[in-house]
């Protein structure tokens, strides 16, 4: 087993106290782009590696030699949050000034308070009337790509993945991600349209974590059957099902009811970490 650590910045101190503790036999420099990562080769499992790190901002994980690059069929992500910076119907609502009464179900509905699906029904309701333009003005003004996250697609695209965007929010985002990024597959909910303004109302069936689910074991068996791995990456409590659908799951900067759940954290670096996990 060997332990990639990952961070802006780690201190030369810090390298060595970990492979102390793990009895590295090797200590290996990752290319990472912005970030200093480094590959402990042939450790062992040590309790007390988590509160160092955790300590010095540098995120870690234990992994087996055989998760290599190479075998990654599928990667799916999570949109709100994960793959962009931003919620967008929070961003949304901002611009009709109605942020704090929507923000505040959507942090109910990632922490998993409240279902998902009303959690939906309730916030697009309180943006009837809304302006098709005001989305717009949220695409090109607010929304903004995680860290790394281009860099990452790239990587496990350059290996031979397919690329899955499945999210909560809503089409008119998710579209242009892809032409953007060139996911090859995307779902989301369908925003009702009536004279150029919002009605309030998603079109049925509004796509849920379970709907997430099935899109990611869809594109598993369609992809990875033969022993690829497939990954999912997600940061709310409406990502759960699909995380549990992939082989490596990735909780990104998440709530803890998922990181609890995920195979590896990213708490501190972008998205272009992930592909340190992977040899």
């Amino acid at each position: 087993m060997d332990l990639v650590i990952q961070a802006a910045a780690i201190g030369t101190a810090d390298v060595a106290a970990i492979a102390s503790l793990t009895g590295a036999q090797g200590i290996h420099a990752l290319d990472s782009g912005s970030l200093r990562a480094f590959r402990l080769a042939r450790v062992e499992p040590h309790a007390g590696v988590a509160e160092l790190c955790a300590a010095a901002g540098i995120d870690h994980a234990f992994v087996p030699s055989g998760l290599t690059r190479d075998r990654v069929r599928v990667v799916a992500m999570d949109m709100d949050s994960t793959l962009i910076t931003i919620e967008c119907i929070d961003e949304i609502a901002d611009r009709v000034g109605i942020k704090r009464d929507v923000a505040a179900i959507t942090a109910s509905a990632m922490r998993g308070d409240i279902d998902f699906a009303e959690s939906l029904v309730r916030r697009v309701a309180l943006l009837s009337g809304l302006p098709v333009g005001e989305l717009e003005h949220v695409y090109a003004e607010r929304l903004a790509l995680s860290p790394g996250a281009e860099r990452m697609l790239a990587g496990f695209k350059a290996a031979g993945a397919k690329t899955l965007l499945v999210s909560g929010g809503f089409t008119f985002f998710t579209d242009r991600l892809q032409a953007r990024l060139d996911f090859d597959a995307t779902a989301a909910n369908v925003l009702e349209i009536a004279g150029g303004h919002l009605t309030g109302r998603v079109v049925p069936p509004i796509f849920d974590a379970q709907a997430k689910a099935a899109r990611v074991a869809a594109m598993r068996e369609r992809h990875a059957a033969a022993g690829g791995i497939t990954i999912a990456i997600g940061d709310g409590a409406n990502d759960v099902p699909m995380l549990k659908m992939a082989d490596v799951s990735i909780a990104y900067h998440a709530k803890p009811v998922v990181r609890a759940q995920a195979t590896y954290a990213i708490d501190h670096c972008g998205l272009d970490a992930v592909l340190n996990l992977f040899a």
